[in-house]
């Protein structure tokens, strides 16, 4: 595969899942400003941001601000408008690779979302609309693997998205825990942050997952169990480094460079230290810096993939292509 295809799918994939995400904080948050004070509700956004890492500037006055920021805002990268932009650019560069269901899907949602009818259904019905957003990226997903061959292109797709999923989980995470570890360094007696907990779940779509393996007793060590070291759950980090090896593997085969090569060993580097690590162990050490080392390796992951399939050297082309035809 050309490597100009490999880094449209791959992006296109990681924009899509970064949508999702967003539209799924977006509307957490909005639900949970009906229960808080204007100070929490300010305190539970200004995490939403760093999660994201988009900072807090100087035209964010309010709530509404930030909202239309990562709703509509074209100029934000981060944004609904602009994820959902940026990933039909990448897939109309592979128009011939993708399905025509994909790119109609696709298509669709960007239409939608610029259509000026859509604002006024977001001041309307806010939560209507970002279902809207969530259940045609689910859509997108399920025609994706129901239509499209599973080669090389469909695991671009599958790493994108799951690299794109841990990065996203382990951030929330942190943010989470950043805030519970200040709490518990003042020595001063608060009551657990129970609606931003279940924000957090909900926030990683696991809040009915999460009740049914520990009932609805809100635990941040459960929780953390839960969306990083679950082999079951779809969203939690042990699960998508799973998914991105697997699919890493595949794409080592397929394009004949055997031994696995450096994005391939890093993700089972990852996988593995999340299958043999203790959640006790996690929490009596510094569960900070420990979410930080996970973004880091999927950091590392990145970039090796970047070397490998897309910005690799010419003579490594070279010989690849005379290995794969000797």
């Amino acid at each position: 595969m050309l490597s100009r295809a490999a880094d449209s799918l791959y992006w296109m994939s990681r924009y899509l899942e970064r949508t999702e995400h967003t539209a799924r904080l977006i509307d957490v948050n909005l639900h949970q400003m009906l229960e808080q004070t204007s100070e929490d509700a300010h305190s539970h956004w200004a995490r939403l941001l760093d999660s994201l890492h988009v900072p807090l500037t100087e035209k964010m006055h309010d709530v509404y601000d930030i909202i239309q920021a990562l709703t509509f805002d074209a100029t934000n990268g981060a944004s609904i408008m602009g994820c959902i932009a940026a990933a039909r650019e990448n897939a109309r560069h592979v128009r011939e690779l993708i399905s025509s269901e994909m790119w109609e899907q696709l298509n669709r949602l960007y239409l939608q979302i610029k259509d000026p009818v859509m604002e006024e259904i977001w001041h309307a019905e806010p939560h209507a609309f970002l279902t809207r957003v969530k259940e045609g990226m689910h859509l997108f997903q399920g025609i994706t693997d129901a239509t499209m061959n599973h080669s090389e292109g469909w695991y671009f797709i599958r790493v994108g998205r799951f690299l794109e999923r841990a990065t996203a989980t382990a951030a929330l995470l942190n943010v989470q825990f950043r805030v519970l570890l200040e709490v518990e360094q003042d020595g001063v007696s608060k009551p657990l942050d129970y609606l931003g907990w279940v924000g957090l779940l909900k926030s990683c779509a696991a809040f009915e997952a999460y009740c049914k393996v520990y009932t609805a007793t809100i635990s941040p060590r459960n929780i953390a169990e839960f969306l990083l070291l679950s082999a079951e759950s779809p969203r939690s980090v042990r699960f998508a480094a799973a998914m991105m090896q697997g699919a890493l593997q595949s794409i080592t085969k397929a394009t004949n460079t055997r031994p696995a090569g450096r994005a391939e060993r890093f993700a089972g580097r990852l996988r593995a230290a999340l299958d043999y690590d203790q959640i006790e162990e996690i929490m009596s050490n510094n569960v900070h810096a420990y979410l930080e080392n996970i973004q880091r390796q999927c950091a590392q992951i990145h970039s090796a993939i970047h070397q490998a399939y897309i910005n690799y050297p010419i003579d490594v082309a070279l010989t690849q292509r005379g290995a794969s035809q000797a």
